[in-house]
């Protein structure tokens, strides 16, 4: 486990209120499995990967640059670059083992502060734009959360250093400029409010509370410049406690209504809490991808309308499924309810398992469910465009999803379990070790690829307490079970199982899970999908990939036959009944609609077993074309998304 040097818990949220306490990195230890293969390599690759990075094409040297007065000519980068070098340092404190190397790039950091806290490379010196003369885009707010984050971390972890020192000093001036009286505006990309939280219960400083609460209660009153995407944009059209759904930019909106969360639970305020609820809610039911992803449009990054799921072209950015699982943990914390865990876990095996390559040194930064083009390998030694980018790459223009992942990784184990009066309670599955207080449980699984659960108890109160396990609602319709030490088995519906009894060392409680494949249909208002089915196994989306498919096919030869069950197949894959059919070549003079009747033109289908693959490995085979949604034979004309 994490060494702990503060004296509190190491944990990346840490409400004071709640139904729920959330155990730290110093509690809680991944041991093995799915997990711990992706946090190894995040610790032994992905880390330095994005440290060179940013040391190449100068996002680092952009702080040396401003302490040196050779700001703008010499400044790299977007007017976010900051934040980057901040999401990284908190990747590093999580993780454990980096101080020299934060010591380095706090060195680094520091002379660029100014004497009242002020610090940002992009505004505010000659030949730059004035402090806070654009709060739409400038990001002056949102880089200042990240570091105050990265600086929460360093005190949970290893006590006030520097960082934290730094990151308070900026904190301060927030609160001196935007504070009752100050500038009555707020930042166009959340992420300050959730920061500013964290840093009050870390530091027990109540003004930094206050100020979080007056920028979500300032949201939603269009102090924002109205923008060609409109103020929803960037949520300052509607109060937050107003609102019915997320909407906008999802980043965005992700990360106010985790801030939201947090004001709510820290004041107390239920009417806020229950609006977030709302708000997600509406979001999961009408505007969320079979993958968790969230965001259907490239062009503003942001949710559509309801339904509006087009596979194809979902963006479904990978900061988004990070925000969207700091959301889903904040809820669970506050309301205890197994749904948020269930869309956590949905989320973290199929969109932030999916970004990063296997060796951790490419990234998507868009998660599309249907890639109708091979493409081209991106370059090594360049950055590329984020959104279309077709195979996974090493870096890209604006690279917040690198940095993200790199933390989300780094904080995962404090995602596993929780405890309250009564007992603890595991919500995500992985192979671990936890101790708290007079307590320790050894967790053994197979979990995603298989459904056996162990939780053996190593030590205990001489008391009654409760084990509580979730149950997660992809079990609907089939049967899980739970196993007592002394050998009795009952059926657990989808929500929480729980064992309540005087436990002994050596005590093994089994939950087993069906982990089988299955066929999955869309709710037929998601037009682009509707007349095709998908299939999931366990926490696990499926996708069919061209590199599986006879004769060179691409994926859109594939149709599926959901009259026969899909199959496990060798290794991890899945097997579906369905037949592969090559469309001929057509002349130019084509045209591409007929009447119904008619024959749809020469075209030959051979039966096959069609192979499948978790939707979170694809693309690490070179260039493919891929997808979720499968049509069927009796799709009718006109109902894939093929045909749109």
């Amino acid at each position: 486990m994490r060494e702990n040097t503060a004296g509190a818990p190491v944990l990346p949220a840490s409400p004071t209120r709640g139904r729920l306490r959330p155990l730290g990195l110093d509690e809680v230890r991944i041991t093995g499995g799915f997990w711990a293969r992706r946090r190894h390599v995040n610790a032994t690759a992905t880390l330095d990967h994005c440290r060179d990075w940013m040391q190449r094409v100068g996002w680092i040297g952009n702080f040396r640059a401003a302490a040196e007065g050779r700001i703008p000519r010499d400044r790299t980068g977007r007017e976010f670059a900051d934040s980057d070098v901040y999401k990284l340092m908190e990747a590093m404190a999580w993780e454990g083992g980096h101080d020299a190397e934060t010591a380095a790039l706090t060195e680094t950091i520091a002379p660029a502060q100014e004497p009242d806290g002020y610090l940002n490379t992009a505004f505010g010196r000659p030949g730059q734009q004035p402090r806070y003369s654009d709060l739409e885009w400038g990001h002056e707010l949102y880089c200042y959360g990240h570091l105050i984050q990265a600086g929460v971390a360093q005190i949970r972890a290893r006590g006030e250093g520097e960082l934290a020192k730094i990151a308070r000093r900026a904190a301060d001036q927030v609160c001196a400029v935007f504070g009752r009286g100050g500038i009555e505006r707020v930042c166009g990309h959340p992420v300050i409010e959730t920061a500013l939280v964290e840093l009050a219960r870390a530091t027990g400083e109540q003004r930094y509370l206050d100020q979080a609460a007056l920028f979500v209660d300032r949201r939603g009153h269009g102090t924002l410049a109205e923008i060609e995407f409109g103020r929803a944009y960037y949520q300052d059209d509607v109060p937050v406690r107003a609102a019915k759904s997320l909407r906008g930019h999802a980043v965005r909106a992700l990360y106010l209504a985790s801030g939201a969360v947090d004001v709510a639970v820290e004041t107390g305020d239920e009417a806020l809490l229950a609006a977030v609820v709302r708000q997600w809610e509406a979001a999961v039911a009408r505007r969320t991808y079979l993958t968790g992803g969230m965001g259907s449009h490239h062009r503003d990054e942001s949710f559509g309308d309801d339904f509006v799921l087009p596979p194809d072209r979902a963006y479904s950015e990978t900061c988004a499924g990070v925000a969207s699982v700091m959301l889903s943990w904040r809820l669970l914390l506050a309301t205890g309810e197994p749904r948020f865990a269930d869309l956590a876990e949905r989320t973290l095996f199929n969109v932030v398992a999916t970004s990063p390559s296997e060796d951790g040194r490419a990234f998507f930064y868009a998660n599309t469910l249907h890639r109708r083009r091979r493409g081209a390998v991106p370059a090594v030694d360049a950055d590329s465009p984020r959104a279309e980018s077709s195979l996974r790459a090493p870096w890209f223009a604006v690279s917040c999803c690198p940095t993200n992942v790199a933390r989300t990784l780094a904080q995962l184990p404090a995602y596993l379990a929780t405890v309250d009066d009564h007992g603890v309670q595991l919500h995500q599955y992985a192979d671990a070790e936890i101790a708290t207080g007079g307590l320790a449980l050894s967790v053994r699984t197979d979990y995603p690829y298989g459904g056996s659960v162990a939780v053996r108890v190593d030590r205990t109160p001489d008391r009654p307490w409760t084990l509580s396990l979730r149950v997660p609602d992809w079990t609907r319709g089939d049967t899980a079970w739970l196993t007592a030490p002394d050998g009795s088995r009952r059926a657990v519906a989808p929500g929480t199982a729980a064992i309540t009894r005087v436990f002994r060392p050596g005590d093994e409680i089994r939950l087993d899970l069906p982990v089988r494949p299955r066929w999955t249909v869309p709710d037929p208002r998601v037009d682009a999908v509707r007349g095709t089915m998908a299939v999931e196994r366990g926490p696990l989306v499926y996708c069919a990939e061209s590199v599986d498919l006879p004769n060179g096919h691409d994926v859109d030869a594939v149709r599926a036959d959901p009259s026969t069950a899909p199959q496990d197949g060798p290794g991890d894959t899945v097997v579906v009944a369905g037949d592969t059919t090559a469309y001929d070549a057509q002349p130019d003079d084509f045209w591409p609609y007929r009447p119904l009747d008619a024959p749809s033109g020469p075209q030959a289908a051979q039966p096959a077993g069609i192979v499948l693959v978790p939707y979170h490995s694809w693309a690490n085979r070179g260039p493919s074309t891929m997808r979720v949604w499968l049509p069927t034979p009796g799709s009718p004309p006109g109902d894939t998304d093929d045909d749109r």
